[in-house]
């Protein structure tokens, strides 16, 4: 399954701060069908992402109803990225 879409790069302040762009909801329903059949468990879902020219292997995981694709440091440097700025992402999942 290959989605692109794009959103904000934001910033959880949580107990292991990380940075993400959000799923929308029509492509995140589209995940929720399928996650079974992709899951390796905990709802974690292996995905190859893709912003700019900078290309990761990372996992989708469930947040408030939508999926989240983590955006690694090494890839926010390489693509110049801040907190709040629009990114696209291609996304290869599965």
């Amino acid at each position: 399954m290959r989605l692109t879409f794009s959103g904000p790069l934001w910033y959880w302040r949580g107990p292991a701060p990380w940075y993400f762009v959000t799923v929308p909801d029509d492509d995140s329903e589209v995940i929720k069908d399928e996650s079974a059949s992709l899951t390796y468990g905990w709802g974690m879902i292996p995905a190859t992402a893709t912003i700019g020219g900078s290309t990761w292997k990372t996992s989708l995981f469930a947040k408030d109803g939508r999926y989240v694709v983590p955006v690694k440091a090494d890839i926010r440097r390489a693509e110049e990225l801040s907190e709040g700025d629009h990114v696209a992402v291609d996304l290869a999942i599965g």
